[in-house]
């Protein structure tokens, strides 16, 4: 079980999305978020007030912000800035709840166990076979685990060299993809949870008893679980889309097998000996 932090996780739900005007989807799912958990205040960030509120809070990260290829690492950027400022749990606009939040508060910082990673570099040099999801989180104001994560994506800005690692074996077909998960999405994360022990000691994982079981994937714990919807992946073609999932299909097998020989259950890299 991970350190606990001294300062509680706020009551304060945080969303963004391109505008106010969201398909029934994903109106759904935010009266789901919200009906579970009414003492929350909850906080929904357009466009507009995403721009308002890096040129207010953060003018420091502007031009990093704007200098991001693909928008969805600026959604990325955001949402930990908007927790490390407001504190609260964060959700992407695809996740459902199961329960009220409340019993999350006092561990200071949560992050989803999430998948089983392709990463060689994360398996062979820092010795993580899994990953942490940005899907949905949550943190106290200022935690330090956030503010390290936010480091790390000036660092992938800066010297797209540190990123290089991350990308060893990603398939030509789904090189962008790869690289939005590494310089600003799980990849990264979960990179800055391996390579961090003494922040890692303040962050729980909410792992399942078997990380194997791909229906333990994707989930928050027992609190919610993440649709996948994946509206920000590149538009591709049939054909292109077949080749996409084929090699998706590919490489969950490959760790699947890797991983099986390891076992059904984890710890964090802080607990590892």
């Amino acid at each position: 079980m991970s350190r606990r932090c001294s300062i509680e996780i706020p009551k304060r739900i945080v969303q963004t999305g391109k505008d106010v005007h969201q398909p029934v989807y994903n109106r759904a799912a935010i009266a789901n978020v919200r009906l579970l958990n009414p003492e929350y205040e909850y906080l929904f960030f357009d466009d507009a007030q995403v721009n308002a509120f890096i040129d207010s809070e953060f003018p420091q990260y502007r031009a990093v912000f704007d200098s991001f290829s693909f928008p969805i690492q600026r959604y990325d950027l955001f949402r930990y800035l908007a927790i490390f400022r407001y504190g609260g749990f964060y959700f992407d606009l695809d996740m459902l709840l199961a329960s009220n939040l409340s019993p999350l508060l006092s561990v200071g910082c949560v992050f989803p166990f999430e998948a089983l990673t392709v990463s060689r570099f994360m398996r062979t040099t820092l010795k993580m076979d899994w990953q942490i999801g940005n899907y949905a989180f949550g943190a106290s104001p200022g935690h330090p685990f956030i503010g390290a994560v936010i480091r790390n994506c000036v660092k992938a800005w800066k010297d797209p060299n540190w990123v290089k690692p991350m990308m060893r074996g990603s398939p030509p077909l789904i090189k962008d993809e790869f690289f939005v998960l590494n310089s600003t999405g799980p990849g990264l994360i979960s990179r800055t949870l391996a390579e961090n022990k003494d922040l890692a000691s303040t962050v729980t994982v909410l792992f399942p008893d078997d990380v194997c079981d791909r229906s333990n994937w994707h989930r928050f714990g027992e609190y919610g679980i993440h649709l996948s919807e994946g509206s920000w992946r590149c538009k591709r073609s049939m054909v292109g889309r077949k080749l996409t999932d084929y090699c998706w299909r590919c490489m969950t097998q490959w760790r699947l097998r890797q991983s099986r020989k390891l076992g059904k259950s984890r710890c964090n890299p802080c607990e590892a000996t």
